[in-house]
């Protein structure tokens, strides 16, 4: 399956159609440009349960709005996103129910940036992992402070590399980085990102504000339709590997029901390095 899920948007007025999105912070820096900020500094802005709600919907709010021509998407305080909130993370391995539901946001959240006809800048600083990298790495460009920390931690947690990695990975920095980084969990600085492809633009830290609203404003104020139908155009890339992502995101969220994730869980919390047992024979 390649397009978005088309179930009911939380509800909106109006008056204020983010304001159904409370775990996010919005403002409109300049004509045309809205600035969607994840605010939880005093966690890293690591997605608890409503913040990756709110990542995975939001698109489709954004498409719709008449108002906004360009998307900014940026995180509060010292980092971009810490990934997911480890109350999170243990209330899917215990939760089917729970499991069952941020599958689907995962999935939804993939699919609806690479459907959001709005484009999107990402402005990384600081450790970027998780539901925010998802929206970091598939924005249409994509921007790093020198510093930042970006990283896909999956295979240290015990789960499979699901998310965007799949999808995007290879199709950015070949499939000889993509499986050097995701299998070994290894991080990048934003320098790294740039030279390797992972991201459109790297930049000193101080820089990293200004830099992602001169792009902002340079799309917004371009030709709407060309910029959006190109866009489109090439969002195919990844819609055809629509059915990679899918079996990727499967596995990992397989994986939220074995013996590998307690571990990975458990050393995350007593911050430790993890001793996983001999793995399942596929």
């Amino acid at each position: 399956m390649t397009t978005p899920d088309r179930s009911p948007a939380p509800e909106t007025t109006p008056a204020d159609r983010y304001a159904a999105f409370g775990h996010l912070a919005f403002d409109r820096p300049l004509p045309g440009v809205l600035r969607i900020t994840m605010a939880r500094p005093d966690r890293l802005n690591a997605a608890d349960h409503g913040m990756h709600r709110d990542l995975a919907y939001v698109w489709r709010a954004i498409d719709d709005d008449p108002d906004v021509r360009c998307v900014v998407l940026r995180g509060a305080g010292r980092g971009f996103s810490a990934g997911g909130d480890l109350d999170l993370v243990e209330d899917m391995a215990n939760d089917f129910a729970v499991l069952a539901r941020v599958w689907k946001e995962a999935r939804d959240l993939v699919y609806n940036v690479i459907n959001c006809g709005k484009p999107i800048v990402s402005a990384m600083h600081g450790p970027a992992v998780g539901a925010g990298l998802v929206a970091g790495l598939l924005a249409d460009v994509s921007i790093a402070a020198r510093s930042a920390k970006i990283i896909d931690g999956h295979t240290r947690l015990g789960v499979a590399a699901g998310d965007h990695a799949a999808i995007v990975w290879p199709l950015l920095c070949g499939m000889a980085k993509a499986k050097y980084h995701l299998l070994l969990c290894e991080p990048l600085t934003g320098e790294e990102a740039e030279r390797i492809g992972l991201v459109s633009l790297v930049v000193d830290d101080d820089a990293l504000e200004a830099k992602s609203l001169e792009i902002a404003q340079r799309l917004a104020d371009a030709a709407p339709t060309a910029v959006r139908w190109t866009k489109y155009a090439l969002n195919n890339w990844l819609r055809l590997a629509g059915p990679t992502f899918d079996a990727s995101l499967a596995l990992e969220f397989l994986g939220f029901t074995g013996p590998e994730i307690r571990e990975g869980l458990a050393s995350h919390r007593e911050k430790r390095p993890p001793h996983f047992e001999a793995g399942a024979d596929i």
